[in-house]
């Protein structure tokens, strides 16, 4: 059975296959994930693996985003532009990356070039979130199209980050390179079998107005300073937490409370962001979701059991991570189908910028935990600020 709905005044059927490309993107979301963050976990053990210092290990999950700030409008108009040739692009580079680091376990040289290969696959991907939706979805399906897309950024960072120490305990690097590539490869064959059977609607008109446009989207660039923001306290918890918690006397408990946190975001990433966008409640769901961020980090200061700080980062998490998907599908209800893959590099970009902003903001102050968490605390206030200034009436989803 087929559905008829129309996509920027194109008639579109769309039909169940819809559901396959989906699962098959959010796959190879995770996946690049997987592949940024394949060392981050296990440094030391990569470091003596391939001859290096640690330092040039944790480039390697440096080059990511940095690749990524340069790359990420162009690879949004590259999604608006031919949203099949860019996911096309994406699985390969995907595969590539992972692929080419098993020339040589051993070899930084080879682990660098398949890392520079993933980087690359990165924003060709992720950029193509809310276009897919919005192209393969009918409208009342497209939000949770978006947040499960979304979703699988946090699915992949935690399958990356729990994943290397068992894989290198059991089989040394090499182990961990080849799980890593035949989740690339399924994944991206995946994405590729469903890019020629999923209808996907054409766009009457095509946008023709190169970035000049977002000048003038008051929207978009308050949209941009909150995910700044809430990126930007998420990778500060997740590199600064283990020994900040350390500093105030639990030392060994950063990581499972990552972990909380993650999870707890998967699901409100996965559950907000639809009720939020049919109730117009876009703008209640991320000042919300600031202003817990300050309150959280502020209570840690004085409440830092690791019992307490648990609960505490799982509120925070399963608000704070669906501001991503609420952003994304805000944006595209706003700007429409022909931007929406600028729209959402742009807001992409502010997140990875934001990510290490604020992380290097946080990283003097590790040594007074106290005071480290209040600077993440102090954060939020801009962010609720801006939370503010969005527009009360909304778009509809």
């Amino acid at each position: 059975m087929t559905e008829v709905e129309v996509v920027d005044a194109v008639p579109t059927r769309f039909t169940a296959s819809r559901w396959g490309l989906l699962a098959a993107f959010s796959l190879v979301v995770a996946t690049t994930q997987v592949l940024w963050l394949t060392f981050a976990p296990v440094t030391v053990e990569s470091a003596r693996a391939l001859g290096v210092s640690e330092g040039l290990v944790g480039d390697l999950a440096v080059v990511n985003p940095l690749l990524f700030v340069v790359l990420a409008l162009p690879a949004g108009r590259f999604v608006d532009r031919g949203l099949h040739a860019t996911l096309t692009a994406g699985a390969l580079c995907t595969v590539a990356g992972a692929l080419v680091r098993l020339v040589d376990t051993s070899s930084y040289g080879w682990q660098l070039a398949g890392q520079l290969l993933a980087s690359v696959a990165q924003p060709l991907v992720l950029t193509a979130t809310t276009t897919l939706a919005a192209r393969c979805f009918p409208p009342r399906e497209r939000t949770v199209a978006i947040a499960v897309g979304s979703a699988a950024q946090f699915v992949g960072v935690l399958v990356g980050a729990l994943g290397g120490a068992p894989l290198v305990a059991a089989g040394g690097l090499p182990r961990l390179l080849t799980a890593h590539a035949v989740l690339a490869v399924v994944g991206s064959v995946l994405l590729l079998v469903m890019l020629r059977v999923a209808v996907v609607a054409p766009v009457a008109h095509r946008d023709a107005h190169g970035l000049r446009w977002l000048r003038h989207e008051p929207l978009l660039w308050r949209l941009a300073g909150l995910l700044l923001v809430g990126v930007g306290v998420f990778n500060a918890v997740a590199t600064w937490l283990d020994p900040v918690m350390a500093g105030l006397g639990h030392p060994g408990v950063g990581g499972p409370l990552i972990a909380v946190t993650t999870v707890a975001g998967i699901l409100g990433a996965a559950v907000l962001p639809g009720p939020a966008a049919a109730r117009g409640h876009r703008r209640t769901l991320l000042a919300v979701a600031t202003a817990c961020t300050g309150a959280v980090f502020v209570l840690l200061v004085f409440l830092n059991t690791p019992v307490v700080a648990g609960g505490l980062l799982a509120v925070l998490g399963f608000v704070l991570l669906a501001g991503l998907p609420v952003a994304l599908e805000w944006s595209e209800a706003h700007v429409g189908v022909a931007r929406s893959g600028t729209a959402t590099a742009f807001l992409l970009l502010a997140g990875n910028l934001g990510g290490v902003l604020l992380v290097l903001a946080v990283q003097p102050f590790v040594g007074m935990p106290r005071v480290a968490l209040g600077v993440v605390a102090l954060a939020a206030l801009p962010g609720l600020w801006l939370a503010l200034r969005l527009p009360r009436r909304e778009d509809p989803a």
